[in-house]
């Protein structure tokens, strides 16, 4: 090989590793567009704020925009109908464009949250997203009863489309310090927060879940059975964890059903107690979102989120019967099969 061929094919390799080099860059800093399904919630509004803000300092929302959205909901919840124009122009306002069904979502889009307040309508608007393969992130509650959550996440499993769901209450600054190991090995937990009712849904599902979500952040899965005691303006769930552990969930209400009073608890250590904290903000949850939209790895792993859904339909169940304690395996178990059964028409 002469001098000048072998400068021109190393000369040849090298522009190859530099454009493949600049290829790699190209596609890990590509936009990721995100659409929303449901215009009924704030969380809608917030989201988008924070994730199109050109001002961000979050380097995960850098690369990252909201583009579409499917404005409908709920079909019946006042509440959440009376939202919907509201809340429409200010994503649009914020450079997201309205589209008419689902389907036209999915065109625009790499990713979806489903954001629609009413967790009845859940499970007929995240099948064609996961079929369709989008990484999706269901806002709370997850479902309008434990079935239709088992059913999402069974959906998930067919498709092979990855999914997670969180309150943002997971994510508090007191949290991380104690699954850190600020407290050592956590012995137990009494997690708090507003439980106002909304007479379509489970009563802890439409606003406890806040509190139960942190009960488990900290507690983990692992519950065998849950006690509930419950008056007109307080509920009491127990829940025994495996080796004996105890965590507990205190909802509240006060006058007109009204969303008042805070957030947090207190963690049981081996070395010490420590408070959990209020809301940090949405930030916090919305970096584990956009993280998981590009990796496709969920920070709560399904059988968790399954299982907070499972301790509070459980204490429902305790309620009804007067405090008598319930098995969650017992639970699950009824609510797997009839999920499957539900599911089976709609997969291909």
């Amino acid at each position: 090989m002469n001098l000048s061929y072998r400068r021109l094919s190393l000369c040849l390799i090298a522009l190859a590793i530099l454009s493949f080099g600049n290829l790699s860059f190209a596609e890990e800093t590509k936009t990721l567009r995100i659409g929303i399904i449901g215009l009924d919630t704030s969380h809608s509004s917030n989201f988008s704020k924070i994730l199109n803000d050109p001002q961000t300092k979050f380097e995960e929302f850098k690369t990252c925009k909201v583009v579409a959205a499917y404005p409908k909901g709920s079909r019946d919840i006042k509440e959440s109908l009376e939202s919907v124009p509201k809340i429409t122009e200010q994503v649009t306002q914020l450079g997201v464009e309205i589209v008419p069904s689902i389907e036209a979502l999915l065109s625009k889009v790499d990713a979806v949250l489903l954001e629609s307040n009413d967790g009845r309508v859940h499970l007929e608007q995240a099948l064609p997203v996961l079929k369709a393969g989008k990484p999706l992130f269901v806002d709370k509650p997850i479902a309008g009863d434990l079935v239709d959550v088992i059913a999402i996440y069974e959906a998930a499993k067919h498709y092979k489309t990855p999914v997670f769901s969180s309150s943002s209450l997971r994510y508090t600054d007191g949290a991380k310090k104690i699954v850190g190991g600020s407290v050592g090995d956590i012995i137990g937990c009494d997690a708090y927060s507003p439980c106002p009712k909304e007479s379509t849904h489970p009563d802890f599902y439409w606003y406890g879940i806040h509190g139960v979500e942190t009960l488990y952040t900290v507690m983990g899965p692992g519950c065998e059975t849950v006690v509930r005691v419950s008056t007109p303006n307080t509920d009491l769930a127990i829940g025994t964890w495996k080796e004996g552990k105890i965590g507990t969930f205190r909802g509240r209400r006060k006058e007109n059903n009204s969303y008042q009073g805070g957030y947090g608890g207190t963690v049981f250590g081996t070395k010490g107690t420590a408070q959990i904290g209020s809301f940090s903000g949405y930030e916090p949850l919305l970096v584990e979102v956009v993280k998981f939209f590009r990796t496709g790895k969920a920070p709560v792993s399904n059988a968790e989120s399954v299982e907070i859904y499972t301790f509070m339909t459980a204490a429902d169940l305790s309620k009804a019967k007067a405090g008598t304690p319930v098995k969650m395996q017992a639970v699950y178990s009824q609510a797997l099969k009839a999920a499957r059964k539900k599911l089976a028409p709609y997969l291909d």
